[in-house]
Parts: C-alpha cells; sequence; structure tokens
C-alpha cells in the first residue's frame, strides 16, 4: 500500500497544510495510506480529530523515511530532505532558483521532486494550478491591507459634511493576482487603473471594470504559458514614464509582476514612489523575488516619504483556511495524475508529468534548473 506522509510544516509564517480531510478522504478512497502529522493543520484550523474521520492516521512521530510520497507547502528543509527515503516522492512549492543545495540534496537521495510551481499552464493541468489558487487569494488580500491602511476611504461618499470622491488604485499586472485585486477593489468602490505588458489582457480588465492604461507596445510581453516575458530596459523606462504619472496620483498601489525563475521586475522607482501622496499604499506582491518596488523590504512594512510599502512575502499564509483548502485540491489532481493502481508512476512523455517533476531520479528533469545546476548554482 502507498504511504503518504502529511508533515506539519515549518517554515516560518506558513500556516497552510497540504491535505485537507476532503482530501485524505479520497486519498484513502484510492487506497492509499495516509499519516498525518499531530497539529499538522492547527495553524489552517483544522484538527486532528477531523483527519482522523477522514481515514487518516495521525501520528506524533515523523515518517519521513516510511513514506513513499511526501506532501508538502513550502520547500523542504535540507534536514527534512535527508530524512526522506531513498527513491520517494515529494510535492510542494521548490523554488529551485534559490534553492540549489536542497535540488542537490534530493538528487542525492534519487527523490521524484514535483515543484507545484512547474505545474504546465494547459487545459488539462487548470486543477492542479496551486499558482494561480494562491495568487488569487493573494490578489484579494493586497486589496484589503491597502483599504485597511489608507488613511481615506476606497469608496466615494456623499454626505451631509460633503462628497468624498473614490480611492484611485493602479494595479500593475493582469495576471491571477491583478485580475482579483480588480475585482476586490471595485467592489469596495475604489477607480481602478491597469498596467500590463500583454495588451490581450485589455478585454478582461475592462470585463471587470478597470481603466487600462496603455503602453507603447513595439514588443509583446506574452511569455510561455500565459505568462509576462522579462522585458527590454528601453521599454521598461518608457513603461515608467507613463506609469510614473498614474502612480503619481494613485492612493494605492499594487504590484504583481513576477517572471518566473527570475527577480521581480523593477516597475517602481523610489522617485515615483516621492512624487505619491502622504498617506499612500504600496502592496509588494513580488516581494519575496525582491519586489517591483525599489523601496521594498521583503518581509516588512516600511514608511518611506511618508507612503507605506507593504513587502509581506507570504499572503496566502494570511488566509490559511481557504488558501490550504484550495492547494490540497490542487495537489490532490496532481496526485491522482500521477498514482495508478496504488502506485506511482511517472510518464516522461506526459506532458504535466515531465513538466512538472523537478528532479527524478539522479537527473535534474527542468531545464533551467539543470542549468544552473550545471553553472555550479550560481544564477
Amino acid at each position: 500500500m502507498l504511504k503518504v506522509w502529511v508533515p506539519k510544516e515549518i517554515a516560518a509564517g506558513e500556516t497552510r497544510v497540504a491535505a485537507t480531510p476532503e482530501a485524505v478522504k479520497r486519498y484513502v478512497k484510492e487506497g492509499l495510506d495516509v499519516a498525518v502529522e499531530a497539529g499538522a493543520g492547527e495553524l489552517a484550523f483544522v484538527p486532528d480529530e477531523r483527519f482522523q474521520d477522514a481515514g487518516a492516521r495521525v501520528v506524533s512521530a515523523p515518517e519521513w523515511g516510511a513514506a513513499d510520497l511526501v506532501l508538502k507547502v513550502a520547500p523542504p528543509t535540507l534536514g527534512e530532505a535527508g530524512a526522506l527515503r531513498a527513491g520517494a516522492a515529494v510535492v510542494g512549492f521548490f523554488a529551485p532558483h534559490k534553492n540549489v543545495p536542497l535540488v542537490r540534496a534530493l538528487l542525492d537521495k534519487k527523490v521524484s521532486a514535483l515543484a507545484m510551481e512547474l505545474v504546465p499552464r494547459i487545459t488539462r493541468a487548470q486543477k492542479m494550478d496551486a499558482l494561480s489558487s494562491q495568487a488569487s487569494i493573494a490578489g484579494y488580500k493586497a486589496v484589503l491591507l491597502a483599504a485597511g491602511r489608507l488613511p481615506r476611504y476606497f469608496p466615494m461618499l456623499m454626505t451631509a459634511a460633503g462628497t468624498i470622491p473614490s480611492a484611485k488604485v493602479v494595479i500593475m499586472g493582469a495576471g491571477v493576482a491583478g485580475l482579483q485585486a480588480i475585482a476586490t477593489a471595485k467592489r469596495l468602490g475604489a477607480v481602478v487603473w491597469v498596467s500590463d505588458v500583454r495588451p490581450a489582457v485589455k478585454e478582461q480588465v475592462a470585463s471587470l471594470g478597470g481603466k487600462f492604461i496603455d503602453l507603447p507596445m513595439q514588443e509583446s510581453g506574452e511569455g510561455k504559458g500565459g505568462y509576462a516575458k522579462e522585458m527590454s530596459n528601453e521599454f521598461l523606462e518608457k513603461q515608467q514614464a507613463i506609469i510614473g504619472e498614474h502612480i503619481a496620483s494613485a492612493d494605492a498601489v499594487i504590484t504583481t509582476a513576477q517572471i518566473p525563475g527570475k527577480p521581480a521586475p523593477r516597475l517602481v522607482t523610489a522617485a515615483m514612489v516621492e512624487r505619491m501622496r502622504p498617506g499612500s499604499i504600496v502592496v509588494d506582491l513580488a516581494a519575496e523575488q525582491g519586489g517591483n518596488c525599489e523601496l521594498t523590504e521583503p518581509g516588512k512594512d516600511v514608511l518611506k516619504h511618508r507612503v507605506t510599502i507593504i513587502g509581506h512575502t507570504n499572503l496566502p499564509a494570511t488566509m490559511p483556511l481557504d488558501a490550504s483548502t484550495l492547494y490540497a485540491r490542487n495537489v490532490l489532481e496532481l496526485v491522482l495524475h500521477i498514482v495508478k493502481g496504488g502506485k506511482l508512476t511517472f510518464d516522461l512523455e506526459d506532458d504535466i508529468t515531465k513538466g512538472t517533476l523537478l528532479t527524478h531520479g539522479d537527473k535534474v528533469i527542468h531545464g533551467p534548473t539543470a542549468e544552473l545546476i550545471a553553472k555550479g548554482g550560481v544564477a
């Protein structure tokens, strides 16, 4: 019987859990033996009793060495990787470009690492797309943070004391996080302006009530798999000149632009922040990759030029109940894709399996990570 291990996350600030009782029921139905570490769901408000009722064994002693398949959220630590059984499989986020020693440790154990951030953005894999499910939460929460810290209303109010105009929100990036941010800001009554290097998203922005900021498009920002690609310095300079005028009059700016496996593009300069209204807010959803704003300090809220810059690096973890529910469903779909007849099967001819595998046996399957390892781990 395939043994599945769901450990308690130990990364700082990580409150999510990789499996929920809903997912456990399905695993058990498929004939898998599921062990959940005691307290694994506590920070996501899922008590041990619910896992037991779903058919899992709740244990206090770690079962890293006994598990065939480990389900995680945050990247394994080197200690966790070392405790894995040789030839085991692990599902989770890995951020390989920042965790080269971890990749090497996985190779040493011939671990099959399935990276949720590498799930191909194709129709067949939509139910496995954890980046999208978690980005949607981040976009929603970013707007709530901005509204909560802004020293004025979001909606227009007509009162006996006079009219308060709507807040202006500028959202940079109309991917999943950006689109959710647009919808949320509009629900709160703000006027929303949106910038993106992909002209194709203009209709989506308009459908949500946002106003698209047109940019001089001598080059396309469309990247592979629906992501934005890295743009030239010349284009970024022109973009910043146009965006700078909107940012100067904004009450809140939410930046979401990220390039997979690379530092986040710098879209908001210190000079732009200096021109913003006192009391304005910047929420930088790319903080974990260095930030879209020049003044962002990852993991911190800072006040610069009378503007609050929020550099939270894990907003989905601030909504752990729903974030865990969605993430666990993504993981479940991936596991069901690779488990056949109660056994792990890795079909390297299948685009989902091959696209998601970071390592398999003693090889790095993910091309960019393989190149990074070959260069000695220097990006």
